[in-house]
């Protein structure tokens, strides 16, 4: 838990990049990120060396050559001379983490790469003074500590209001991936990862439920380089996602570039275990720079259909799924919309839908939204689905307005509890906030996913009196009121 001192040090670094003139809440993110790096690439030449002092040899990357040791984050922090630094920054150590993009090896992962078109906007010296002094004080040792700083660094886009779109609220993210419940072995992916915060959650679920994980030299392998996999095509995006997850300890992540609907994407398929997402609702995009692959899937513009699509081509057979979709996708009219739900219920097992409230991505958007839990299924074998679970979430925790403040309400722990015990669920009417409906009620409904067409409502008994009953109460209700007026003009009179 990142603690009150440690807050109160970032959102005075936070004040000064404003007050100093740099007031887009990611640019931000990503001057502190470079420095992260720059830390990071410290420490990895530091155990290179002591290794090659003991050893006289070693296999870990040294990212600086002696002719570069002036760079060291160690070197810039204790040169004594702020304005110096500022300089050295600006014409040496960014012109390095740029050429180490051009050779993401010399770092030994993906980040490297994401550093190619790294830029230094950090106004003054004073400001990066500051900034160093706090990120020095921070043990980038204690997983905790780091991916909690990172965590509170992040949030401050939401509270910001910029930029929002790129945030998940962490508790529905939680509950994504509380549910899915990841185990060492998945191969993980979310083609619009963003700032990776599910995929974040997944590697803290991992941990806390295996807590061998990194024990076993092939499960440890296995997590750092081959569990986690995320896709984007913002730059920005790419290198403070790739820091989130070094902030909470995977080492080396596939966090690559790449728009995952278009046509230079295609080719892959059949590779994931394991799928969350919240991909963007963009409405539609150019069919020409589409995948061809998903076009035969389903022909449709729009993206969360497209994308919806694509989760099922790049699930491994017997790969689950967790995505977040807008409510049109459920019931839909379109030929498109129709045919993937068909697809997801015979060919496939729709496991769940979770209705969202409408306020869950308050102050962005007020679109009411979906989860989609759903197992791939082998193509020539037939779906799987069975009995499809719907729960109607009323509340998250938080007021639905814009202000999303915390409220006492708040169904997500029993939407956990009850789909851990799906048994239990047999015996529960459609009257109440969580069902199952099966397979032969939804093809009877045209797919239609939405929870209401489901759902039976109680009407109220009404005890209808006799018309000539409530007539003659009329009646002498209006000689009551003619009998009190006479009498208010006696006393009047």
């Amino acid at each position: 838990m990142i603690t009150g001192e440690l807050k109160g040090k970032i959102d005075r670094v936070w004040d000064a990049f404003w007050s100093g003139g740099i007031s887009n809440p990611l640019e931000v993110i990503e001057q502190v990120t470079y420095l992260l790096f720059m830390r990071r690439l410290d420490q990895q030449q530091d155990l290179a060396e002591r290794e090659f002092s003991k050893l006289k040899k070693t296999n870990k990357p040294m990212p600086f050559t002696p002719e570069q040791q002036q760079l060291r984050w160690s070197q810039l922090i204790n040169s004594g001379d702020v304005a110096a630094t500022h300089r050295t920054m600006a014409d040496e150590v960014f012109p390095f983490l740029r050429a180490l993009g051009d050779n993401a090896a010399g770092t030994g992962t993906t980040y490297g790469e994401h550093m190619r078109d790294a830029r230094y906007t950090i106004p003054n010296p004073a400001l990066l003074g500051k900034v160093m002094d706090m990120l020095n004080g921070i043990p980038l040792e204690d997983r905790d500590t780091n991916g909690d700083l990172y965590e509170y660094l992040l949030s401050k886009i939401a509270s910001a209001g910029v930029n929002g779109q790129f945030r998940t609220p962490r508790h529905i993210i939680q509950l994504m991936v509380d549910m899915m419940a990841p185990k060492p072995g998945d191969t993980i992916c979310d083609p619009a990862c963003g700032t990776a915060g599910f995929l974040m959650a997944a590697s803290e679920y991992v941990r806390r439920h295996n807590p061998d994980v990194l024990v076993d030299r092939t499960q440890s392998e296995q997590f750092h380089r081959e569990m986690f996999h995320g896709f984007d095509f913002d730059s920005t995006m790419l290198r403070i996602g790739s820091m989130n997850m070094l902030m909470h300890g995977v080492n080396a992540p596939d966090i690559r570039y790449r728009d995952s609907l278009s046509e230079g994407a295609s080719g892959e398929s059949e590779v994931y275990s394991m799928i969350l997402a919240n991909p963007p609702f963009a409405g539609s995009l150019d069919y020409e720079a589409t995948s061809k692959d998903l076009q035969r899937d389903v022909k449709t513009k729009k993206t969360e259909l497209l994308f919806l699509a694509l989760f099922l081509r790049l699930l491994a057979r017997g790969g689950r799924a967790a995505v977040i979709v807008p409510d049109g996708v459920l019931f839909g009219s379109t030929k498109a919309h129709k045919e993937l739900r068909r697809v997801l219920v015979e060919d496939h097992k729709l496991d769940a839908v979770v209705k969202l409230p409408s306020g869950v991505f308050k102050p962005y958007a007020g679109v009411s939204t979906a989860i989609l839990f759903f197992t791939k299924v082998g193509v020539s074998g037939g779906g799987g689905t069975d009995d499809v679970w719907f729960y109607d979430v009323r509340a998250d925790g938080f007021s639905l307005d814009d202000k999303r403040a915390p409220v006492a309400e708040n169904d997500l722990g029993d939407v956990l509890a009850r789909w851990q015990n799906l048994p239990g669920e047999q015996d529960r009417g459609r009257t109440e906030q969580s069902f199952l409906v099966p397979k032969a009620d939804i093809v009877a409904e045209g797919y239609d996913l939405s929870i209401n067409r489901y759902r039976e409502v109680v009407h109220e008994e009404v005890d209808h009196r006799p018309t000539a009953e409530i007539l003659a109460e009329v009646d002498q209700l209006g000689a009551d009121i003619a009998a009190g007026v006479a009498r208010l003009r006696e006393v009047l009179g």
